[in-house]
């Protein structure tokens, strides 16, 4: 759906803010949107390569259906192509397949075999499930669901019509347009704000800072429910300057947008990083509260401190956590999932219900 035709069979990609002009019998940057015969086609619709149940904590979301398991799943892909990926295995391995092969006719096998290596997963079926296990809400994640917009847009319309409830973990980069054709289905959105460096965007993940900042003012005007995360990378955007930056932003969009500072674990081309230090996630917290954001927290470490909600008043104790368990919540809820504090009544954002 998220295309225009051009001239010489040549299709203009919309479906994030790249918009690739894709020539015939090729693919856009993802990998997963290829031009057959003049017509943009998701040759991952239907086949999921990563399914689970998890917490929705894990998302995170921590103003979203608190305490409850989402039916979480994912494709081959990505518009971004990150050196500390930490789905790398998913997100790059089309790159990868690209890299390795020379050929071009053993490219396209590899890459055709790939596609077909996922689960079938319907729209139907997914929510079917949803359905029979009593799980409220589907995350499209693992990879950027961006890229495979039209089956989010499809299992989302189902699971909308059934009563439950749709986000996407993204790195925030769709266009305008899959932002409107979201709007459909999507409740909420969790998007990784990775730095506040053009720079760094541009070199190592392959995409721009002003892009995802404008993804995160619109997606909020919009009205989804935004939390925002930044996974905190030592000697890369663990500076106080540059955490300060992120923490003013986002003050500046919104104060009620929580914001999860996680800790980094080596992994894909960053092997030789070391995780993140608490202290410097503590850092950011400080960083955070003093820029004005009412929810701030520290995830990726077990047991660390600032993962429980409090009323950003009194200070009451409202969400417990332990990891990415939920312990208790004792927030008091109206008809329409809205939230407040029992002690003070003040308001506490979020979807609590």
């Amino acid at each position: 759906m998220l295309y225009e035709k051009q001239k010489n069979d040549i299709v203009r990609c919309l479906a994030c803010r790249r918009k690739c002009l894709i020539a015939k019998d090729s693919e856009g940057f993802c990998g997963v949107r290829r031009n057959v015969g003049g017509n943009l086609q998701l040759m991952v619709y239907g086949k999921a390569i990563a399914v689970n149940e998890d917490p929705i904590e894990k998302k995170p979301f921590y103003h979203f259906l608190p305490g409850t398991q989402i039916f979480s799943f994912g494709t081959f892909g990505c518009n971004f192509r990150c050196s500390f990926c930490q789905n790398w295995d998913i997100s790059q391995t089309l790159r990868l397949i690209k890299e390795k092969y020379k050929n071009p006719d053993l490219v396209r096998k590899a890459v055709d075999q790939t596609y077909e290596d996922g689960r079938k997963l319907s729209p139907e079926d997914g929510v079917k499930y949803c359905e029979e296990k009593n799980i409220p809400a589907i995350a499209y994640t693992y990879n950027e669901p961006t890229i495979f917009a039209e089956y989010a847009h499809d299992m989302g319309i189902l699971a909308r019509k059934k009563g439950l409830k749709n986000v996407f973990v993204s790195n925030g980069y769709m266009s305008d347009e899959c932002l409107e054709y979201m709007k459909d289905f999507c409740d909420a959105i969790n998007i990784d704000l990775k730095c506040f460096s053009e720079d760094f965007y541009v070199n190592t993940c392959g995409g721009t800072l002003h892009g995802v900042l404008e993804t995160i003012e619109k997606a909020w005007k919009m009205g989804f429910w935004i939390e925002v995360t930044t996974l905190v990378i030592p000697d890369e955007n663990d500076g106080s300057e540059e955490l300060k930056s992120i923490a003013e932003f986002i003050a500046g969009v919104s104060k009620d947008i929580p914001w999860h500072v996680t800790a980094f674990h080596p992994d894909y081309k960053m092997t030789g990083k070391k995780t993140t230090p608490p202290e410097t996630l503590e850092m950011a917290y400080e960083i955070g509260r003093a820029a004005g954001l009412k929810y701030v927290y520290m995830g990726n470490v077990f047991g660390a401190e600032h993962e429980d909600t409090l009323c950003p008043k009194c200070d009451k104790l409202l969400v417990e956590r332990i990891g990415m368990s939920c312990m208790m919540k004792n927030i008091l809820v109206d008809k329409k999932g809205r939230g407040k504090c029992p002690d003070c009544g003040e308001k506490i954002a979020g979807v609590w219900n």
